[in-house]
């Protein structure tokens, strides 16, 4: 892993939500590198297990804990857990989310000759309210837990939202619609806790391979799908962004000398897809 830049995270507590997937998983092996105590949040423990295994196998410090962040008692026992440990929490990274099915329609758009798709009539509302509840509820619910004990002490907060939020992608309107509502608590939180010594701001990923997304990117054979070749058109870089290259923008938001005076953004980091308009 390349950190791009050095600061030293010695006297900071993170707890890193959806700790076990890619993109978080390279979050919390980056902040311990410099020196902060990372606690693994993960409904999946083994996975949250792998990845403090290998922070502490190279000399840092971290914990897996078991969470849901959909659930507030799961929570309340992991914000135990992490007190227990490292004591109170000054760096929240919200990253767990994801979409699911259920949200999804087949078509890009309708035409009601085609049989046989699920289109938007046939979308499940269970469905988008799980997805919906995925990325912001638990956004919501984990700030609500750790943020107590943050209040006044130059703390961070990290939400992860999406290029969705800015334009929303095909055939996924439940994931599109919560990442632009994780957007909006992100500024809402801001203006919120702006007094209380927490700034509050978001990532934007643009297009990054991920467990979530490999299926929809590559075929079976590996190879690229259509998909793939419409979102690499629409990006003007022309590829998919690497996940180490989140960990610069990360670093400068939490940085409270270099981002002191910054909250309630989203930042980009998606090779120029939110700038391009097609022509």
């Amino acid at each position: 892993m390349k950190i791009p830049f050095q600061m030293d995270l010695s006297d900071q507590v993170a707890v890193v939500t959806g700790g076990g997937g890619v993109l978080c998983s390279m979050f919390s092996k980056a902040l311990a590198a410099l020196g902060a105590k990372v606690a693994v949040l993960d409904l999946n423990l083994e996975a949250a297990k792998a990845v403090a295994d290998e922070i502490t196998a190279a000399g840092g410090k971290a914990i897996a804990v078991k969470a849901n962040c959909l659930d507030k008692q799961s929570l309340g026992a992991a914000r135990d857990e992490v007190l227990s440990a490292f004591g109170p929490c000054t760096l929240l990274l919200n990253g767990a989310g994801g979409n699911n099915p259920r949200g999804t329609t087949d078509d890009e758009q309708y035409n009601p000759d085609l049989e046989g798709l699920k289109t938007f009539f046939d979308l499940d509302p269970d469905g988008v309210r799980f997805v919906f509840d995925l990325n912001v509820i638990a956004a919501l619910l984990t700030t609500q837990v750790f943020a107590k004990d943050m209040v006044g002490k130059n703390a961070n907060i990290i939400n992860v939202s999406s290029m969705n939020a800015y334009r929303p992608l095909t055939k996924i309107p439940a994931y599109s619609g919560a990442k632009a509502a994780v957007s909006n608590l992100t500024q809402w939180l801001a203006v919120y806790f702006a007094k209380a010594g927490i700034r509050v701001n978001a990532l934007a990923p643009g297009f990054f391979v991920s467990n979530q997304n490999r299926a929809l990117l590559f075929d079976q054979e590996g190879k690229p799908t259509a998909r793939t070749e419409k979102i690499l058109r629409s990006t003007p870089m022309g590829r998919f962004g690497e996940a180490e290259e989140l960990i610069g923008t990360l670093l400068y938001l939490i940085n409270n000398e270099a981002a002191g005076f910054v909250t309630g953004v989203v930042i980009p980091v998606d090779g120029g897809f939110s700038a391009y308009s097609g022509v």
